[in-house]
């Protein structure tokens, strides 16, 4: 495990007790949930799961017979298993997904994509697990009202994914492409939200 990966599990280990006690928290999660197509999802993985906030809000949208939820914090997963007590939780690297190939209908990942360290091999990762015409849903930061966020004891750029333009430029050559997307607002915080196809299937 990297210095990245160390600092990460350390700081999201410590704000576990109180992370759900953020409005934006709630209000993005509740968003995404209203924004993901659950036609025919058997399968949710949320990646960077946290304390399983996404997977809460698409429960409480539609039962999903499996969510699963991977994460580096085992605080953050030990809230989401309390709140969740039936879906699956795994302490693993958004690179190195422990599910097999084409067994997911749904990936989601909130608010993190800026965070993880190889975000390449990450959202290779996505491509690997879906099952043919499965979907990925983000939701990345842009610019933001509160100037500079980079709380982080490791370099963070809140805005890598601000636009649709930058978040397909990076995840074109890795095998999806854009199908809609929705820009999204909570107090000073702008958030884009997009859903993302593999590229080899025909729009």
């Amino acid at each position: 495990m990297t210095n990245a990966h160390e600092a990460i599990r350390t700081r999201f280990n410590e704000r576990a007790p109180h992370y759900d006690e953020s409005a934006m928290h709630r209000a993005v999660a509740a968003a995404v949930a209203g924004f993901v197509s659950l036609t025919n999802v058997v399968t949710v993985l949320d990646v960077a799961t946290g304390t399983g906030l996404v997977l809460r809000s698409i429960r409480d949208r539609q039962q999903t017979p499996n969510l699963v939820g991977i994460d580096l914090s085992p605080g953050m997963l030990a809230v989401a298993a309390q709140e969740l007590p039936t879906a699956t939780f795994h302490v693993a690297d958004a690179a190195a997904l422990p599910l097999p190939d084409a067994s997911v209908d749904l990936v989601t990942c909130v608010t993190a994509l800026h965070i993880i360290p190889d975000t390449a091999t990450a959202i290779r990762e996505w491509c690997r697990v879906l099952k043919p015409g499965g979907r990925a849903v983000t939701a990345t930061f842009g610019e933001s009202d509160r100037g500079t966020r980079n709380r982080h004891p490791y370099p963070v750029n809140h805005a890598s994914f601000a636009s649709p333009e930058a978040l397909a430029q990076t995840v074109a050559p890795l095998g999806f492409r854009i199908t809609r997307h929705n820009h999204w607002q909570h107090g000073p915080d702008r958030l884009l939200i997009a859903e993302l196809a593999p590229k080899e299937e025909t729009p």
